[in-house]
């Protein structure tokens, strides 16, 4: 019911074959690959908006359901949250408010601020770009960047895509409490990135980046001739039939992102998207992000290649442990790990994920891909950061039939 095809195609009998080669080389061979991604995208478009599901509560998972009805009763959890194994809804349903002041409830298809998790959305249009031949990962940044420092000569697009360029981060650079609330055009955020020393030699360690996706929006940009968010759009989000996904433009319609505050729950109007344009300025859905991860990880959006190389671990071997586990992989816009290993009682499945966090919002979106499992969990509330994890490995472990987490593992 909510499958998305592989291929747009089946495969011909030899004797055709044998005719279609011959047309097909007169024709030109090279112009058919470098529009195939395309072609493919438009039928997984097709099909994908065929077969959406019914936009319903489901609660099929009853230890989650009862302990949502908890949370969501207290408000320990005000947010989204959508388990799918196959092509199977298992659960999806919305707790609390997305409007405090007017009372307004969230509701099933409510849009909320990705943050972080937008960085799989620029990955995948790099590498998209590299399956076009526009590009490859392997390309000098400076290639792409006009007046490059010459500190930057070694850093390849890929140190960006996994956080390992020694650019230093947009929070980590003196005057960030300033830069946090100006408005700044990706140029202005370009130059500032100059300004800076490399914290490292490109490759040798790992650091979290938000300016080096800022710096991929860019290339994009200029290995595809449109602004980021409209190649999105055209290359992803339209032909996936994702129409409640694009760039928060604050005429958004997304809900209204909270904190916990010394003086109580207070809004977080003020999200100043503009400085993250590339690393974290998406709003999406439960449903809009099941399409993209079912779209992603079937295959249908990048070549195996590409895809291999998303979801690979680009850290440096000698990267330390985290929390005396080992080290996340360094995927390109994600990471993976086995993060069930941090509830009681956990498990070790392997899970592909992201998470976000920024202006009134926490999310996490995480990909068991042995059972085909996701988890979606989007919270309107920045403070929530436990919880949101917590319920992820709980959806995931009932999912998968383990038994059901109580409590983080500290």
């Amino acid at each position: 019911m909510f499958h998305v095809p592989r291929h747009s195609g089946g495969h011909p009998r030899l004797t055709i074959a044998v005719i279609s080669a011959v047309l097909i080389a007169s024709a030109g061979l090279i112009g058919w690959f470098s529009v195939r991604p395309n072609a493919e995208a438009s039928a997984v478009a097709e099909a994908s908006a065929l077969s959406r599901p019914p936009l319903v509560v489901i609660e099929s998972l009853p230890q989650l359901k009862a302990h949502l009805d908890r949370w969501g009763a207290n408000e320990q959890f005000t947010g989204a949250v959508l388990v799918a194994r196959g092509d199977e809804i298992l659960f999806r349903q919305a707790y609390g408010l997305a409007n405090r002041e007017t009372g307004e409830p969230l509701k099933l298809d409510s849009r909320y601020r990705l943050a972080s998790v937008s960085k799989q959305f620029t990955a995948a249009a790099i590498l998209r770009l590299q399956d076009e031949g526009k590009l490859s990962v392997d390309d000098p940044l400076c290639r792409w960047i006009e007046d490059c420092p010459a500190a930057w000569a070694p850093i390849r697009l890929s140190h960006l895509l996994s956080h390992t360029s020694g650019i230093p981060d947009l929070m980590a650079r003196p005057g960030w409490g300033n830069r946090r609330v100006t408005p700044a055009t990706t140029q202005e955020l370009t130059e500032d990135s100059k300004r800076f020393s490399l914290s490292f030699a490109p490759g040798t360690k790992v650091g979290y980046n938000n300016a080096a996706y800022n710096l991929l929006g860019v290339v994009v940009e200029k290995a595809s001739g449109q602004p980021l968010h409209d190649y999105l759009r055209t290359a992803f989000f339209d032909p996936l039939g994702m129409e409640d996904t694009g760039y928060d433009d604050d005429q958004s319609e997304v809900v209204m992102g909270y904190a916990n505050l010394v003086g109580g729950i207070a809004p977080q109007p003020n999200a100043n998207l503009s400085i993250i344009f590339a690393a974290g300025a998406l709003y999406s859905t439960l449903d809009d992000l099941l399409v993209w991860e079912k779209a992603l990880h079937q295959g249908d959006l990048l070549t195996p290649a590409s895809y291999a190389q998303m979801i690979a671990d680009h850290a440096p071997a000698d990267t330390p442990d985290e929390r005396g586990r080992p080290h996340r992989a360094w995927g390109y816009g994600v990471f993976s790990n086995s993060i069930g290993r941090r509830v009681s009682p956990g498990f070790a499945d392997r899970q592909i994920y992201h998470t976000g966090s920024w202006s009134g919002f926490r999310n996490l979106m995480t990909h068991q891909p042995d059972q085909d499992v996701t988890v979606i969990v989007l919270s309107n509330n920045y403070h929530q950061r436990d919880a949101v994890f917590l319920i992820s490995q709980k959806a995931m472990a009932e999912a998968l039939g383990y038994p059901f987490p109580t409590a983080m593992a500290r």
